[in-house]
This record gives C-alpha cells, structure tokens and sequence, in this order.
C-alpha cells in the first residue's frame, strides 16, 4: 500500500498538467491573501468572516473548481491501470484493498502539500495558519478524491472518466450549493450526501465529509474486487 501512494504521489508532482495545477493555486492564493484587505473594503463582515478573508480565495477555488483540478488529474488511477493491464502486476504484488487505498493516501498527500504550501504563502499576510479553514478544505478534497478513485472503479475507460469529470466538476458545486440551502423537501435530504451542506456549517460537521470518503472508499473497493482483471 505505501508503495502504491509513494508511486501515485511521485507521480502526481512529475506530470506537466499537475506543475501548472500548483502553480495556479498557489498565485491564485498569494494574490488573494495579498489583496484580500483590498477587496474586503465596503464589504460587511462579521468577526469570524473578517479573520478567514485572506483564506477566501484558495476556499472558493477548491469550493467551486476542486473537483476538477481533481479530476483532471486522477481521473484514470484505476482504470488506466486496467486498460493498460499493469493492474495484473500490482494484484500479484499486493492486495487490491492495498490498490485502492495506496491511490487514495498518494492522492491525498499530493493535495495535503499542496495545501500546506498555499496555506504556508497565506500566512505571509495573515500572520496566521487557519487550522479550521485548513481541515475544512481538506475534508472537501478527500471527499473528492474518494469519489474519483470510485468513478474509476466503475467506469472501465479513462476518458470517460476525464469527460464525466469535467461535467461532474462544473455541475456538481452548483447543485451541491443549491441542494445545502433548498427548502425543497423532495430533494433537500440529498444535500446530507453531498460536501457542501457541512462546509456552511461553522463547527466540525465538516468531518462527515471524511466519513463518506470513508464510505465511497468501501463501494470502490467491493467493486473492484469483482472486477475482472
């Protein structure tokens, strides 16, 4: 398992596509934590949104785009092992529980530096790391990557998966947000299956999040175990 999440890890700082992905989070963090003073002037904030303002825009990328930073790079870490066969080779090494989960912790430690880093830069301007704001955004990402290792699982073809990701990456956030805060009754018991209903919560919810990973993680692995390799 560990050596399956070093590979994946290694992996995911080598390719090209993950290099720009870094790069524009951590600009994308710099200047908002820069200018976040700036913006926030005319704006009425309450206490607790006055001391996340330089967080706001790493928190709203990964909110609104996470999934498909995701996506767009581990949309295939199962099923381009399996079209590709080498899936064999891992199975005979260890065992398929250890894929899954070695994928998932590679994943996952890729994007906790990653995070850490941008954090790291935020806490240039606001002499602080919001450990709250951080766990927050984390929970969303692991319950991100669970989803994706599951796509993966079910769907044999890679570049279904990269196609489903992108629409699932633009659709999802506004779905996800809209279903946190209907009244509807017919659809408003969907949102506790989705991240963003505990990300608006203001209080440690937000480790459902992790709880449904785990769950996902579950499916994923049920699954590939019948899978025929």
């Amino acid at each position: 398992m560990f050596v399956i999440a070093k590979r994946e890890f290694i992996n995911l700082f080598k390719g090209i596509k993950s290099i720009i992905t870094v790069l524009f989070l951590l600009i994308v963090s710099y200047y908002s934590a820069k200018f976040s003073e700036v913006i926030s002037i005319g704006i009425e904030l309450t206490a607790s949104e006055a001391e996340g303002i330089h967080t706001v825009g790493i928190l709203t990328l990964i909110l609104l785009l996470g999934y498909l930073f995701v996506a767009s790079l581990s949309h295939n870490t199962v099923n381009r092992e399996m079209e590709e066969r080498t899936i064999r080779f891992l199975i005979t090494r260890t065992s398929r529980q250890s894929i899954i989960l070695g994928k998932f912790f590679g994943i996952c430690l890729f994007w906790f530096v990653t995070l850490i880093i941008s954090f790291l830069l935020i806490s240039i301007f606001s002499q602080k790391v919001d450990l709250f704001i951080f766990l927050q955004t984390m929970s969303l990402l692991i319950y991100q990557i669970a989803l994706i290792i599951l796509l993966s699982v079910i769907i044999l073809k890679p570049s279904l998966t990269m196609f489903l990701g992108i629409i699932v990456g633009l659709s999802f956030p506004a779905v996800g947000i809209w279903l946190a805060f209907t009244s509807n009754t017919w659809v408003s018991w969907i949102k506790f299956i989705t991240p963003y209903y505990y990300l608006f919560n203001e209080d440690y919810t937000f480790v459902m999040n992790v709880i449904l990973a785990v769950i996902m993680l579950a499916i994923a692995n049920q699954i590939f175990k019948r899978r025929e390799c």
